[in-house]
C-alpha cells in the first residue's frame, strides 16, 4: 500500500478542469464486475486461463524455493512493473510494483506507450534483480531488492544498445542476453539480433566481450522479424535460448535454439515455433492470438511451464482489454520443449501444476469475479495507478472518499492527469462509482474516464457547458474529442456506471432524479488495441478537471 502514497500529481480529459480543496471531486468507492466472452467450465484439478487477466503482458517468471515471482510491462503507467507472488503459478497476488518512486524513472513527456516494458526478474544469493528498458530514458537498466514487494533500488543504467534484457546465472557469474542491432547493416525492416555479455553484478557493469548469438531469427533466408525477448536456460549439457519471433501482434511466436556452449553456436530445433496461434482459423470461435514472449520456469517437482503472453479479440483483431498472462505445461521432445504443439488453440482450461493449492488472492485475476473498493484506509491499493510519474500528490482518502486535485488535460505530456484507473480486466464489464461535485466554470468536468492512451479515451460524469450542470458523455479518437450525449442534472451525487461489451459502452446515471441511461451501444472501438495503437490495455477510474 505504501506505493499508492507516490502515485501523485495526475491530470485529465481536454474537455474538463481540478479544484480547490474545499470543492474537490469527491468519489465514494468504486466498483468492478467482469465476465468473459468465453462460457468455461473449470473442473477438478484444473485452472483457467488467462491467470492474470487484462493489461498484463510480458511476464518474466522466476521461482525462489516453493513460491513464484512474476513481473509484467507497464509502459508510462506509474507506480510500474507490477510484481505479483503465487505458490501454484495458478493463485497470484499482487505484492508490490518495482517503479513507484518518481526519483527511480521520470515518465515525463512520455506517451502511455512508451516508458518500460519486456522486464525480467530473477534471484540471486539473497537478492532479487529486475533488468528492464525505457528507451526515452537512458536506455536499458538493472534495480534490485531483498524483498520483491519492495522498495527497489534505483536504476544503474546499463551501456549496451537495445531492448528486452534479461539475466542468465550461471555459479556466481551472470550474463546479460539481450536484442541489438546486427553486427552488419540491417537487411530488411525488423532484421534485429541477440547478443549476450558478462555482467559483473557485484560492481554493476558490463565486462568482456559481446557475442551475437543469433541473427535475425531462426532463419535469416526467410527475413523473420523482431526476434525479442530472449532467456537462456541450462538443461541436461545443453544452454537453451527462447526468444518471441514475428513481433507482438498476430504473427507473434516463440522460438528454441540450443548449443553445447554458451556462446554458442546456437542450433535452431528444426519444428519451431514451439508455440504460435498465428496459423489457426482466424474466423474461429472465442480466439486466443498474438501468443508469445514466454519464460519456461521449472517446479521444485521438475516439471517445466512456460508463461506467455496472448489477447482476447471481440471480433477480427480488436482487442480494449491489452495483452494478459496465460500460463501451459512444457513437454520435452527429443531434448526440446514445446509449450503447444502446432495446430492446437491455446487452452481456455488446463491441468493444474503439481504443486499444492495455493490460496487465492484478495482479489482474483483469473475468471469472472468483481470487487469494490470503499477507498478506505489512507493510500490506495497497489491495483490503482495514473500516468507518467507525478511530482507531488495529487489525491487523498478522506474517510471512504476519493478526493481528487489539480492536474493536467489528458493529452499534455508535459504534466500527469488527476485519474487514478484500474484494468479493465473482461471485454464484459460493468463499473461504477459516484461522485459529488458541482462545476463551477464551463469545462469543469468530474467522473469516470476509460483511457486507453492520451489520444484514444473516453469520459463520462459532471461537467458544465453553457452555463448549465450537466452529465455528459465525451469520447476522443486520435485526440479529437467529441461530445456523444449530455443532459441536465440536479444537484447532489451521482453514480455513474460504464457498461462494457466488447465492442460497444453504454452509460448510465442516477441521482435525485433518477436512473437513465445516457447512451447506449457507443462504438468503443477507440479504446482498442487496433485502433488506438500502442501495447496498453484500458483503465478506467475516477478522473477530474478543475480550472
Amino acid at each position: 500500500m505504501k506505493i499508492a502514497l507516490k502515485i501523485a500529481a495526475l491530470s485529465v480529459l481536454s474537455l474538463c478542469s481540478a479544484a480547490s480543496a474545499s470543492d474537490a471531486p469527491r468519489f465514494s468507492q468504486f466498483a468492478y464486475d467482469g465476465h468473459a466472452q468465453e462460457q468455461v467450465k473449470v473442473g477438478p484439478g484444473q485452472y483457467r486461463n488467462p491467470i492474470l487477466s487484462g493489461y498484463y503482458p510480458d511476464p518474466s517468471v522466476t521461482r525462489v524455493g516453493n513460491d513464484y515471482y512474476l513481473v509484467l510491462s507497464s509502459f508510462a503507467h506509474f507506480p510500474g512493473l507490477p510484481i505479483f507472488k503465487s505458490r501454484d503459478l495458478v493463485n497470484w497476488t499482487q505484492i508490490g510494483n518495482a517503479i513507484d518512486r518518481p526519483e527511480q524513472l521520470d515518465f515525463t513527456g512520455m506517451r502511455t506507450s512508451q516508458a518500460v516494458f519486456a522486464p525480467d526478474i530473477s534471484f540471486h544469493d539473497g537478492v532479487f534483480y529486475i533488468v528492464n528498458t525505457c528507451v526515452a530514458c537512458k536506455g536499458n537498466f538493472v534495480i534490485t531488492a531483498k524483498d520483491p514487494a519492495g522498495p527497489w533500488s534505483n536504476p544503474t543504467w546499463l551501456p549496451f544498445e537495445g531492448i528486452d534484457p534479461s539475466i542468465y546465472w550461471e555459479g556466481d557469474k551472470a550474463y546479460i542476453v539481450n536484442n541489438r542491432a546486427p553486427a552488419e547493416a540491417p537487411r530488411y525492416d525488423g532484421h534485429r539480433a541477440i547478443w549476450i555479455q558478462e555482467f559483473d553484478w557485484r560492481a554493476g557493469k558490463m565486462v568482456g566481450e559481446s557475442t551475437q548469438l543469433i541473427n535475425g531469427g531462426v532463419d535469416i533466408a526467410k527475413k523473420p522479424v523482431w526476434i525479442e525477448g530472449p532467456h537462456i536456460f541450462r538443461k541436461d549439457g545443453y544452454y537453451y535460448l527462447t526468444a518471441a519471433e514475428g513481433g507482438t501482434s498476430v504473427n507473434h511466436s516463440q522460438v528454441v535454439l540450443r548449443s553445447k556452449a554458451l556462446r554458442g553456436p546456437y542450433i535452431p530445433y528444426e519444428d519451431n515455433p514451439i508455440l504460435t496461434q498465428r496459423d489457426l482459423d482466424p474466423t474461429r470461435a472465442n480466439p486466443v492470438t498474438s501468443s508469445g514472449h514466454a519464460k519456461l520456469v521449472q517446479t521444485q517437482n521438475g516439471d517445466w511451464f512456460a508463461t506467455f503472453l496472448g489477447v482476447r479479440p471481440y471480433e477480427g483483431d480488436y482487442y480494449n482489454i491489452g495483452r494478459e498472462t496465460f500460463l501451459l505445461p512444457v513437454t520435452w521432445r527429443d531434448g526440446w520443449p514445446i509449450i503447444l504443439p502446432k495446430g492446437q488453440p491455446i487452452p481456455f482450461v488446463a491441468t493444474r501444476p503439481r504443486l499444492p493449492l495455493g490460496t487465492p488472492g484478495p482479489i482474483p485475476t483469473s475468471g469472472d469475479f468483481g470487487y469494490v473498493d470503499g477507498f478506505g484506509g489512507s493510500t490506495l491499493g497497489l491495483q490503482w495507478v495514473g500516468i507518467r510519474t507525478p511530482k507531488t500528490p495529487f489525491y487523498r482518502l478522506d474517510h471512504g472518499n476519493l478526493v481528487l486535485g489539480r492536474g493536467t488535460r489528458l493529452g499534455d505530456l508535459t504534466g500527469v492527469p488527476a485519474f487514478v484507473g484500474r484494468r479493465q480486466q473482461h471485454a464484459i464489464a460493468t463499473m461504477t462509482t459516484t461522485v459529488r461535485f458541482t462545476p463551477d466554470k464551463d469545462g469543469d468536468c468530474a467522473g469516470l474516464a476509460a483511457v486507453q492512451s492520451d489520444a484514444n479515451y473516453v469520459f463520462f460524469g459532471v461537467t458544465r457547458i453553457d452555463g448549465k450542470p450537466v452529465v455528459a458523455l465525451y469520447t476522443a479518437d486520435q485526440g479529437k474529442e467529441r461530445l456523444v450525449a449530455s443532459a441536465p442534472m440536479t444537484a447532489g451525487p451521482v453514480t455513474l456506471t460504464i457498461r462494457a461489451d466488447g465492442g460497444t459502452m453504454a452509460f448510465d446515471y442516477a441521482g435525485a432524479g433518477g436512473k437513465r441511461t445516457l447512451a447506449g451501444t457507443v462504438d468503443a472501438r477507440i479504446l482498442s488495441t487496433k485502433t488506438a495503437g500502442g501495447f496498453v490495455g484500458t483503465l478506467v477510474g475516477p478522473y477530474a478537471w478543475v480550472q
